[in-house]
């Protein structure tokens, strides 16, 4: 099969076309052949060395997954050969997902929404099952609470806007001058440009912050709140001290580390199937150009998300 593979830690440049020998599955395992994976932030942090989720090189990045079940293992009973199928197995434990095949747990999978095309649903597994564990069942949004998402055209922001809509709130998102109608056409009520605006100064009585975003957005997001109001990262890696300080303030702080979900991946495709939820695809790239997308996502301006296809 075709594979992209890494030797060393680096650019985007270190990213290379290979050949290599398809998965052996396990028990509980479905070959997958994938028809597209997406690329996400942190998978170029592990190109990079800076976070070494995957050990030294070589390896293949990558973890959120569409495709066709082409073989089923003993054990596994959720799927059948053909069955079409999109999840984002093993994180954080190599999946390499930037291959023609990979072999996956059947239970970190759910069935591809019809509405979605596999592009589309690759897009969707990690930043939404982030994005609703961070909002349903971190932050336990209520209907008509005010919740406030940074970087709301963002690859999880697109997607926490809608699911924070689902779940019935009043949504306040940050964006830029540029994102401001693609938020809006999500479902936004409100959008605040944050290249012209600070966000503290226009807005109050929040009752759930999500931070997709870093740089400050989480400290300075206290202010905002109300009491016993929480902020959610998904930048949790540079936020040891936030527990306490919102602790003495009167308010919550959590970070959301995302785990793979078969039952998370059936409420998302719920929300598409009934028209609530719909993942944006800025570009779609074949697989010998990784190092294009990677370095198109590494320019942090495009809306929603970056998907190779791999089978068509």
């Amino acid at each position: 099969m075709k594979s992209l593979i890494q030797r060393r830690v680096g650019g985007p440049e270190v990213l290379e076309l290979t050949d290599a020998p398809k998965p052996v599955r396990n028990f509980t395992e479905v070959l997958l052949r994938v028809h597209a994976a997406s690329i996400n932030p942190v998978d170029l942090l592990v190109r990079a060395g800076y976070f070494p989720l995957l050990g030294a090189a070589p390896f293949t990045p990558g973890w959120d997954v569409s495709g066709v079940v082409e073989e089923v293992e003993i054990g596994s009973t959720r799927f059948k050969i053909g069955d079409e199928v999109f999840g984002m197995p093993l994180f954080p434990r190599a999946a390499n997902a930037y291959a023609e095949y990979v072999a996956v747990p059947s239970r970190q999978l759910w069935l591809k929404p019809a509405r979605l095309s596999h592009a589309q649903a690759a897009a969707l597994p990690m930043v939404g099952l982030t994005a609703l564990q961070a909002l349903s069942e971190i932050a336990q949004v209520q209907p008509g609470q005010r919740v406030l998402i940074h970087g709301g055209g963002g690859g999880v922001g697109h997607v926490a806007v809608q699911i924070a809509k689902a779940l019935g709130a009043y949504v306040i998102a940050t964006a830029s001058s540029g994102k401001r109608d693609f938020v809006l056409s999500l479902g936004a009520d409100e959008i605040v440009d944050y290249r012209t605006t600070d966000f503290t100064e226009v807005l109050s009585n929040i009752d759930v912050v999500f931070d997709t975003v870093a740089n400050g957005y989480a400290e300075r997001s206290l202010s905002v709140l109300k009491p016993n109001g929480i902020v959610v990262t998904s930048m949790g890696l540079s936020h040891a001290h936030m527990p306490a300080l919102a602790a003495a303030s009167g308010f919550r702080f959590s970070s959301v580390a995302v785990e793979p979900d078969g039952a998370g991946l059936q409420q998302l495709a719920a929300w598409v199937e009934s028209g609530q939820l719909m993942p944006h695809v800025s570009h779609e790239l074949p697989l010998s150009e990784g190092a294009q997308a990677h370095a198109l996502v590494e320019q942090g301006s495009t809306l929603g998300k970056v998907v190779l296809r791999i089978t068509p």
